[in-house]
């Protein structure tokens, strides 16, 4: 299982893999969650370090009482293939 910080002053969650920073960036707009990219370095993708990352992105937003607008391809594609996370949706 691979560990994700958030880091809230960079707006972005982040995991280390291998040596390798993976990221998932966003804005927060008042009560809205932007995922607007998800980097994962091909040494170590495949994976599942996206989904780790959008997870805990989710997750945060849920538990802060936040909406997701997922304007990164890969988090769009996460929310509809998870639809336990269709109630954040902006």
């Amino acid at each position: 299982m691979t560990v994700v910080t958030q880091d809230p002053r960079q707006s972005r969650f982040t995991a280390t893999v291998d040596g390798v920073l993976c990221v998932l960036d966003y804005q927060l707009q008042g009560d809205t969650m932007a995922i607007v990219h998800t980097g994962v370095p091909s040494q170590v993708g495949g994976r599942g370090i996206a989904a780790e990352l959008t997870r805990s992105a989710l997750d945060t937003a849920r538990a802060n009482g936040w909406k997701v607008r997922p304007l990164c391809s890969y988090a769009e594609v996460y929310m509809r293939r998870h639809p336990e996370y269709n109630d954040l949706r902006a």
